[in-house]
């Protein structure tokens, strides 16, 4: 499982751009950017940022879990 956000979604409403929305979070640009895009995963700074941005809603709103793509590759079930 990894986790996802929603505050792209969230931030289109608030902020006009990546750059606003990196302002409010409290982070850079290129860290939301690369978030975005799937090239760096969310940690510890970046879920702190979005609960100060965005402090109306619930952890549950701004973030949830998703299956990894490709995570039971190699894996062995009881079946196997």
């Amino acid at each position: 499982m990894i986790v996802k956000t929603r505050i792209f979604e969230l931030g289109n409403g608030n902020c006009k751009n990546l750059s606003e929305l990196a302002q409010v979070m409290g982070i850079s640009v290129s860290q939301i950017y690369r978030v975005r895009e799937g090239k760096r995963s969310i940690n510890q700074k970046f879920i702190v940022g979005p609960i100060r941005a965005f402090p109306q809603y619930k952890l549950d709103e701004l973030f949830y879990l998703a299956p990894e793509f490709g995570a039971d590759r190699g894996r062995r079930t009881p079946s196997n």
